[in-house]
C-alpha cells in the first residue's frame, strides 16, 4: 500500500511557517510602504522620507485634479473589461470544438496557440500599428486613438490564454452530460451553452481575470495608439513629476493615484477568489 504524502510533510514545519512569513513580509511590505508614502505630504516624499506622525487623506482629494486619472480609469474599465469578455466568449467556442472534435487542422491550431504565447508583445507593435493604420486609411474611418482598435489589439494577447486554458479545462469535463443533451435533443451549440458553459465557469473566471490584466496593466500598445488609459495616465503623470513640472513634484500625489488604480485589480481578485482557485488547480491537474 502506498504511503500518501502531503505538502506539509514536505519541510519541517518550522521550515514551512518561517518561508511562508519571509513571503508575507516580501509581499506586505511594498504595499504598506506604497500606503504610507500615499498618505505623507509632497514635500516629504521628495526628499526621500516619509512621516508617520503627520499621515493624511490629502494627496487621495489632491491628486484628481492633479491628473485625469477619473478618465483613465473609465477608459480602462472599458477597453479592459469588453476585451477580456470577448476573449472568454471566443475563447470558449474555440477550445469546445479543439476538445471535442477531431480534425486535420486540430493539432496545428493548438501548437499554434501555444506558440504565440511565447512571441513578445514588442515584437508586434509595429505590425499591428501599421495594419491599423492600413485599414484606417483604405476604409476612412477613425482607428487609431478609438476603443475597437486597441480592443482588438488586446484580445490578441487575451483569446490565446483564454482559449487555451479553457481547452485544459473542459478536457476534464465528463462527455456524458453532452451525450445526454444531444439524445434529448440540444443541437452542439445548445449542449455548449446550456450545459457546457456552467461547468466551465472557473477557467472562464481565470481567463477573465488574466486577459483583463492584459489590458489593464499595458502601457506600451496604448500610449502607440493614444489610447488615454490609467497606466498611460500614471506613466505620463510620473514623467511630468520627474521632468520637475510645477512648484515642487507631487510624489505623494503620484503614490495615491498608483494605489487607486490598483484597487480594481484586488476587488476582482477578491471577487474571484473561489474560481481562480479551483479553476486554476482543475486544470494543472487535468494537464497530468
Amino acid at each position: 500500500m502506498k504511503r500518501a504524502y502531503s505538502a506539509e510533510r514536505l519541510l519541517p514545519p518550522l521550515v514551512s511557517r518561517a518561508g511562508v512569513a519571509v513571503l508575507v513580509v516580501f509581499i506586505v511590505a511594498p504595499v504598506l510602504y506604497l500606503i504610507e508614502l500615499a498618505m505623507s505630504p509632497n514635500t516629504t516624499v521628495a526628499l526621500g522620507g516619509t512621516d508617520i506622525r503627520h499621515l493624511s487623506f490629502h494627496n487621495f482629494s489632491d491628486m484628481w485634479s492633479a491628473t485625469s486619472l477619473l478618465q483613465g480609469l473609465v477608459n480602462s474599465v472599458i477597453i479592459a473589461g469588453i476585451s477580456a469578455a470577448l476573449a472568454v466568449i471566443l475563447g470558449v467556442a474555440a477550445a469546445y470544438p479543439l476538445a471535442r472534435l477531431s480534425f486535420r487542422a486540430r493539432k496545428p491550431l493548438l501548437y499554434s496557440l501555444l506558440g504565440s504565447q511565447s512571441i513578445p508583445q514588442l515584437a508586434l507593435l509595429l505590425p499591428l500599428y501599421i495594419m491599423l493604420a492600413g485599414i484606417q486609411g483604405i476604409l476612412s474611418i477613425h482607428l487609431i486613438g478609438s476603443y475597437p482598435a486597441i480592443i482588438a489589439v488586446y484580445m490578441t494577447f487575451g483569446l490565446p490564454l483564454a482559449t487555451v486554458v479553457c481547452f485544459v479545462y473542459l478536457r476534464s469535463l465528463p462527455r456524458d452530460l453532452e451525450d445526454a443533451a444531444l439524445v434529448d435533443g440540444c443541437t452542439r451549440m445548445g449542449a455548449l451553452r446550456r450545459v457546457v458553459a456552467p461547468l466551465m465557469a472557473p477557467a472562464m473566471v481565470v481567463s477573465l481575470v488574466f486577459a483583463f490584466l492584459v489590458g489593464w496593466n499595458d502601457v506600451l500598445f496604448a500610449s502607440a495608439l493614444q489610447n488615454q488609459t490609467v497606466a498611460v495616465t500614471l506613466e505620463q503623470f510620473g514623467l511630468a513629476q520627474a521632468e520637475g513640472v510645477g512648484a515642487q513634484p507631487l510624489y505623494g500625489d503620484l503614490m495615491a493615484a498608483a494605489l487607486v488604480s490598483a484597487i480594481p485589480v484586488v476587488v476582482l481578485y477578491l471577487a474571484f477568489q473561489r474560481y481562480l482557485v479551483h479553476g486554476l488547480a482543475a486544470g494543472a491537474l487535468s494537464g497530468t
